[in-house]
């Protein structure tokens, strides 16, 4: 188990002591593990009801993130993934609690139900107003059947954010009590996990997964789901859980809701939008409006990869109690509305870059296809290549823009003149390719390019000519020379044979072979280097007995050029 604690048996104090400290707004009741707002007693003196929730820890940044004005007066956090005693959940209420009493909003799991209920027993004894609701969000158990009740999930902080609003508003215990309950049986949540989370006192995970598999519909504790099934695109996912959730809450075309797309803890934001946008889509092909939507991390399983998707039937009283300011750590600035996606034409290109249609030269077009399918061939070779040293990008990346060359093909400028299908090639690359080898490989293309414009590139000493004075150009601008474990050690080598074997006399197809000689010989040796230029070179020694990926993708189109022009 690796994890960034101290001790197994003080996770969640020193957890709390960075929340304290990083949040001046809030406090710690003394001798526990409560977090509170820290003008709890001016708020509860004015005549606003308390609101207070928690449970096990585990699942920040709730609670203890929504403790704040216009949220919770207190959130009660128990051990990693084990419901606060019952003492703890009492001495909450009485810290915050003032005459307008309190409203405990408690998920679906028995220990909190036992503790947060008894402490209410107990409270109400004392003379406290308090009340109790249960958020049940989860539709992938049925409401009835062999298990202690549907779960509460991620939508509990939409719960907390209106019945928070509600309490601001100075509205009476039965009427914020009541707004909850409404809330909460207007919700729907539903998840599936990628991987399982490990409990630091239990040092391992709760459930194994294969590569391909995930987890339908689990709760937030680390156990598993009501279903197993293989790994499936986002936007199947999302259906799929759409479909589910629509279904229970009887959803119909026409009616307003509020999504939220959570962050199950390990899952990085580029992930979350995805399904967010995957969602949004989904809801409006059901006629279903999208009023508000957030998604980041609101409601977490420690570490565990996946989402849960949470949908809430809106009103206009209920969007107003989500748009009503609150000042807390982790709820989002965002107000939540949705927009249109907003998409800026791109400026034009200067004339006569492009538009003219490439001509049927059988070499040039043959050369240039030849080398978009050998990139797309070996993408998953590169990509492993890559990720021994590297960050795995190189074979999505020329991959990528080969299959942009492949589409763009007829657009460059006419084959009469092989520097404007060059400088097409180059646009091309530097659009959709990112990284270093983007702009590099367009680099190269359009100072090839310009070494052709005087002679029409109508020989092979010329493009070989072009060729060497393109890899001199990226020499120049990467500042990588042929030693430092690049791309470089294969082109500079297979440039200078290829001009050397025609100045010699030797045929076109002989040149081309003692260029591709060159270049494995050149990528062989980047094993042994020690990398200077680069990704690899964050890697240091552990990249010796790797050869460069760059490298050997040069070998692979090169030879993909000698095969297609000697064939």
């Amino acid at each position: 188990m690796k994890k960034l604690i101290n001790d197994v048996s003080t996770v969640v104090p020193d957890m709390l002591d960075g929340l304290i400290a990083l949040n001046p707004q809030l406090s710690l009741l003394q001798g526990g593990t409560t977090v509170l707002r820290a003008d709890a007693e001016a708020v509860a003196a004015r005549g606003e009801v308390a609101l207070i929730s928690g449970g096990g820890s585990g699942h920040e940044p709730a609670h203890g993130g929504y403790v704040g004005h216009g949220m919770l007066s207190a959130a009660v956090a128990g051990e990693i993934f084990t419901s606060p005693s019952t003492d703890a959940v009492l001495d909450a209420i009485r810290a915050v609690a003032g005459p307008a009493g309190a409203l405990l909003i408690v998920k679906n799991y028995t220990g909190d139900r036992f503790n947060f209920g008894l402490a209410a027993e107990i409270a109400r004894a004392e003379g406290i107003p308090v009340e109790m609701m249960i958020v049940a969000d989860d539709v992938a158990l049925s409401a009835s059947g062999n298990h202690a009740g549907r779960r509460g999930l991620a939508g509990t902080v939409l719960v907390h954010k209106i019945a928070g609003a509600a309490a601001a508003r100075g509205l009476p215990l039965p009427e914020v009590a009541r707004i909850a309950k409404e809330a909460a049986a207007s919700l729907g949540t539903m998840g599936v996990a990628l991987t399982s989370c490990t409990v630091p006192a239990a040092g391992k995970p709760g459930f194994e997964l294969g590569d391909r598999e995930i987890e339908w519909g689990l709760g937030i504790h680390g156990e598993p789901g009501v279903s197993r099934g293989a790994l499936e695109p986002a936007d199947a996912m999302v259906g799929k859980l759409l479909a589910k959730i629509i279904d229970d809450l009887a959803l119909q075309a026409g009616e307003r809701v509020a999504l939220l797309v959570n962050n199950l803890g390990g899952t990085p934001s580029s992930e979350l939008h995805v399904v967010a946008g995957d969602a949004l889509r989904e809801l409006a092909g059901r006629g279903i409006e999208v009023a508000r939507a957030w998604a980041g991390t609101f409601l977490s399983a420690l570490e565990m990869a996946g989402v849960s998707l949470t949908l809430l039937r809106v009103d206009d009283e209920r969007l107003s109690l989500l748009d009503a300011a609150s000042h807390t750590s982790a709820w989002p600035a965002l107000s939540g509305r949705v927009a249109q996606v907003a998409v800026r034409a791109a400026p034009p290109a200067p004339p006569g870059a492009s538009g003219a249609t490439l001509a049927r030269d059988a070499t040039l077009r043959r050369a240039i296809e030849a080398v978009c399918e050998c990139l797309l061939a070996a993408e998953p070779i590169l990509t492993e290549l890559d990720q021994r040293v590297g960050d795995g990008d190189l074979g999505m990346s020329l991959a990528r823009g080969a299959r942009a060359v492949q589409l763009e093909l007829d657009s460059y400028a006419s084959a009469t003149t092989p520097s404007a299908v060059l400088r097409g090639i180059s646009a091309t690359l530097r659009r959709v390719v990112g990284g270093t080898s983007g702009p590099l490989y367009a680099v190269m293309l359009l100072r090839a390019a310009a070494a052709l414009e005087p002679s029409g590139g109508a020989t092979a000493r010329q493009w070989a000519t072009a060729f060497s004075a393109g890899v001199d150009e990226m020499m120049e601008l990467g500042g990588a020379t042929p030693g430092d474990r690049t791309m470089v050690d294969a082109l500079k080598p297979a440039a200078d044979a290829l001009y050397d074997a025609l100045a010699q006399g030797a045929s076109t197809d002989a040149a081309l072979q003692a260029a591709v000689c060159a270049a494995i010989d050149g990528t062989s040796r980047t094993a042994s280097m020690h990398p200077r230029r680069g990704r690899s070179s964050y890697v240091g020694e552990r990249a010796i007995g790797h050869v460069d990926p760059g490298a050997h993708a040069v070998v692979l189109w090169l030879a993909a050029i000698g095969e297609a022009l000697s064939g």
